[in-house]
């Protein structure tokens, strides 16, 4: 059959050939006026911005201007940095500028890349945001690249961890800002948590570009970042539960290894009900009644973590806690805990200290965040497995971007194993072998655990001993002429371990979680000839593997405390030229070797790997040693093939290599990249009915904030609450005598606390309920406007505005908690033939609703009880519950706990100081924090305290 598809590519060029030879005029155009710039002095560069920004302001598009803006760009970067970006990189900045996502191979300046499109978009002064995955990575670009955008006087912040609010808003308003993923995300909760617009520090959300972008919009897409307090301590019911689960045999439950799930069978969930009745935990007569629904969940967990999660490959026992490992990087992630008491479940599992468990007040997913920015764009070396996912969630589309010089790394076909043993075997081997002739070996593996072994395998003579008679008694058993080719193989193999056992072992640096403090001084000196380093799911994140080594970081190590000078230069140059011997060396033994000891279930994590090595048109190679006994192998099915295997002889040792297995082996990556896609897209379905409410919840907050004067929408308030009070106390079109009068009068008394004649007027001949509802609105109003004139209007104000957004803050968390709840029992309804998310989207708008009632309920009581206490001096109002940020850095797996309580109105995260001057008397919301022991503000004399800083409200 003609593959027309492949002819048609032939003739024409793919898809992405035709994208990137649309830009090439634009490119062309931009070399045209290299000259121009080059002519001009530094301040009529410099000028350029500002001729720029005119244009813009007149009406022009940034599309307008690109190709005089990245020609001044170009010509700025030589100037400031040193650098001149290629032709490839105009091509990379125009498909960033465009809102796309630019594949770019390691080594061809991402970093550089990412100049063009942000001083282009900078000029709108909309600012501009550029998205790391950790914060040295963030403060290294700020710094690095500040100086160009400095010399073209563009101003740069930056978002660090451990800023102050006022450090943050300064950093927002400059027209670059670099930060982590983070950082943003949780300043954007922390602005919808703040009760001053001033207080707020993010301005805009204009245009952003994602570095590392699959990390951070794929990897990360299913945790949302999350804004918690703490709840009730249940320590002991963990305990006691964990102890059950060793008494189950395998029959009593399943494991699901694909989904990640395990399930009682019907045996064991009779022998789980037998051992809970027995501890006298169990209510009912069923574990699945509904009064056992906590229950449930406590089992299932403690279930999960002693049969889904393994110490040393899904986290480590650290320091007597309990720290997660990323599946995707390897790293640690020490602060970072599994949400749903999943994490206390662990910790009484392996018998640590039982953290409670937090409740949330405030969250967002990655995927809904970045999606606010009206323009997006992305770039990593590894995007294009993932196309069809950037496309459907984010609307990015990917550009593979050529690289400066041809890529001459040679990708070798996969070798199989029967066994594991035999594939670490060859693994040593080969490392061996590499080693003596000095090519740098950079060695990848999948867990913590296998790192370690692997590292056992070349440090200890004895199991080098071990592998070596293993492969004599091979050689043994193989007759010379057929076989000749595997026999001197093997006898070569024979050689280099010798030399590795006299020489006591294969020297090698481990790269993983609990190494992970080194990881850019290893990372840095992984190209120097010989050297061997293991990396776990992470090799050379955020730092570039050169061939001969890093000269800057050996030369900020070695000459760290010695001063500038002609001494200091000299050795410099020295380092340097050792460097480039160091370089020709390695590149004379074939460059940086890629050996990977088994594949991922995702294809952009092995490509990564592979991606380390041939960097800017350096030789290289890689190569992946499987076994049958491999995860993904034995998860789709290796028994047959290990059967037929033996059958036709395949001796011990020997591996399999032919190009259809790597074809395999890519199906079946396929298919488990298509099921995570089809669950991270099932999710952002559900998390944008809440992402819905919480834009509502968040514009509203936005509205009250502005808004000095809130009486229009209070008394709006409580006219619906009197109406609801009376529509559920004298039903529609229903006679005197079935009114309930009492309770309404109750009703009025105990919510709006106004003692109104209801029975009296109720009592009048021929009285309708829209007269009844007229006087009790007229009534409450009254007292209100008795009550507001008594405090005042600008007291009136402050605390009808504080009301309004502590009691939304209150309702919304409680609100978050349900819908939590709602969603982990909902899956449940696609048994009775129900769409789970059309259910969720129903009932979850029900909530929303009832929400709304009582916010208008809540404020309303509170505001007819709300009573100002001005003399009397009293201890300040109790704390709210700490909150806690989870920090989590995506490079290094670092995760830190903010901890910060409210003040003396709740005003939690707050933290803006207004100078003295700037305050106006008659103006609460222009005080901004005040200090309880300050005079106050309003100029009574008092101190705050006892003054605007002393309402309460009484119930």
């Amino acid at each position: 059959m003609v593959n027309f598809g492949g002819f048609a590519r032939k003739i024409f060029g793919s898809v992405n050939d035709r994208r990137i030879k649309s830009l090439q005029p634009r490119v062309a155009a931009i070399n045209a006026l290299e000259d121009e710039m080059a002519a001009l002095s530094d301040d009529q560069l410099r000028a350029k911005t500002d001729e720029f920004r005119a244009l813009l302001k007149d009406g022009k598009s940034v599309n307008d201007i690109l190709v005089p803006a990245f020609a001044v760009a170009r010509e700025g970067a030589k100037r400031a940095l040193g650098m001149r970006p290629f032709d490839v990189q105009l091509i990379g900045g125009m498909v960033l500028n465009e809102g796309g996502i630019a594949e770019m191979k390691t080594g061809e300046g991402k970093t550089l890349v990412a100049t063009l499109p942000v001083y282009l978009n900078a000029l709108t002064g909309r600012g501009v945001h550029v998205v790391t995955v950790n914060d040295y990575l963030a403060s290294r670009d700020a710094e690095w690249m500040g100086k160009l955008y400095n010399f073209l006087g563009l101003s740069v912040g930056v978002i660090v961890h451990g800023m102050d609010d006022e450090q943050r808003k300064a950093a927002y308003d400059s027209d670059v800002t670099y930060g982590t993923n983070n950082e943003l995300g949780f300043d954007y909760l922390r602005d919808n948590m703040k009760y001053e617009r001033a207080q707020m520090v993010q301005r805009d959300h204009a245009y952003a570009i994602v570095d590392e972008v699959d990390s951070i919009l794929i990897d990360e897409a299913r945790t949302p970042l999350i804004i918690s307090g703490p709840l009730d301590d249940k320590s002991e019911l963990y305990i006691t539960i964990d102890k059950f689960i060793p008494d189950l045999a395998p029959e009593d439950y399943e494991i699901d290894e694909k989904q990640r799930s395990a399930t009682f069978t019907e045996e064991g969930t009779e022998k789980m009900e037998q051992i809970l009745a027995q501890a006298d935990l169990l209510k009912g007569a069923g574990l699945y009644d509904i009064e056992n629904v906590s229950i449930v969940h406590h089992v299932n967990n403690a279930l999960k973590a002693h049969t889904l999660f393994q110490r040393d490959k899904d986290y480590i026992v650290k320091d007597g806690e309990i720290v997660i490992i990323d599946e995707f990087t390897g790293r640690q992630m020490p602060g970072r805990r599994y949400s749903e008491g999943l994490h206390q479940a662990l910790e009484a599992k392996e018998g640590v200290s039982i953290q409670p468990e937090n409740q949330t007040l405030a969250s967002v997913t990655f995927q809904n965040y970045f999606r606010m920015y009206d323009k997006l764009a992305g770039m990593t070396g590894t995007a294009s497995t993932e196309a069809e996912e950037f496309g459907n969630i984010y609307g990015l589309d990917v550009a593979e971007i050529p690289t400066n010089l041809p890529i001459q790394r040679l990708d070798e076909d996969d070798e199989v194993y029967r066994t594991v043993e035999e594939k670490y075997v060859a693994v040593v081997m080969d490392i061996a072998a590499s080693q003596r002739k000095g090519q740098p070996v950079l060695v990848g593996t999948t867990s913590i655990e296998k790192s370690e072994l692997l590292s056992s395998f070349l440090g200890d003579t004895k199991r080098l001993k071990q592998i070596r008679d293993s492969i004599k008694q091979r050689i043994e058993g193989i007759k010379e002429g057929k076989e000749q080719e595997f026999r001197d193989y093997l006898e070569q193999s024979l050689k280099n371990l010798d030399e590795a056992i006299a020489a006591g072992g294969v020297p090698h640096e481990v790269l993983n979680a609990r190494q992970h403090e080194r990881e850019a001084h290893i990372v840095a000196q992984a190209g120097v000839p010989g050297a061997v380093t293991i990396a776990t799911n992470m090799a050379g994140r955020g730092t570039d593997i050169q061939l001969g080594g890093n000269a800057d970081m050996r030369i900020e190590q070695e000459l760290a405390d010695m001063p500038a000078g002609e001494e200091r230069d000299k050795r410099e140059a020295e380092i340097r030229a050792d460097i480039q011997r160091l370089k020709q060396q390695a590149l004379e033994a074939g460059g940086l070797y890629v050996l990977a000891t088994e594949r991922h279930e995702s294809r952009r994590i092995d490509n990564q790997l592979r991606g380390r090595s041939g960097r800017q048109g350096d030789p290289g190679r890689s190569k992946f040693f499987l076994s049958l006994q491999d995860d993904l192998m034995r998860i789709f099915g290796s028994d047959r093939m290990d059967g037929m295997l033996q059958k036709l002889g395949l001796r011990e040792g020997e591996a399999i290599i032919h190009p259809w297995i790597n074809k395999a082996l890519e199906k079946a990556q396929k298919k488990v990249e298509a099921r995570n896609f089809d669950i991270r897209k099932n999710l952002l379905k559900f998390d944008d009915v809440m992402n819905d409410q919480r834009k509502v919840v968040f514009e509203q907050r936005k509205d009250l904030m502005d808004g000095n004067d809130l009486s229009d929408t209070v008394a709006e308030m409580r006219h619906e609450v009197v109406e609801s009070i009376v529509a559920k106390h004298i039903p529609e079109k229903a006679y005197a005598e079935q009114w309930d009068v009492a309770g309404l009068k109750e009703s009025v008394v105990s919510l709006l606390n106004v003692d109104a004649p209801v029975d009296e007027w109720a009592a009048e001949e021929g009285i309708a309920e829209d007269d009844i509802l007229e006087r009790l609105r007229d009534a409450v109003d009254k007292a209100a406007a008795e009550r507001a004139e008594r405090f005042g209007p600008e007291i009136t104000q402050y605390v009808e505005k504080s009301i309004l957004l502590q009691t939304l803050d209150t309702l919304w968390r409680e609100h978050l908690v349900n819908l939590d709840h709602l969603r982990s029992v909902i899956g449940f309804r696609g048994y009775a033939q129900r769409d789970p998310l059309q259910e969720y989207k129903q009932e979850s708008f029900e909530l929303f609703q009832a929400m709304l009632g009582n916010l208008r309920q809540a404020v309303t009581a509170q505001l007819m009880r709300v009573e100002i206490v001005r003399e009397q001096a009293e201890a300040p109002p109790p704390d709210l519950p700490e909150m806690e940020a989870e920090h989590v850095d995506a490079s290094t797996g670092e995760l830190d706990f903010e901890e910060r309580s409210s003040d003396s109105y709740g005003t939690a995260i707050a933290t803006g100081q207004v100078a003295v001057e700037d305050r106006d008397p008659n103006d609460p919301s222009t005080w901004g924090k005040v200090g309880r022991n300050e005079a106050c503000p309003c100029g009574s004399g008092k101190k705050y305290k006892h003054c605007h800083g002393a309402f309460a409200t009484t119930a």
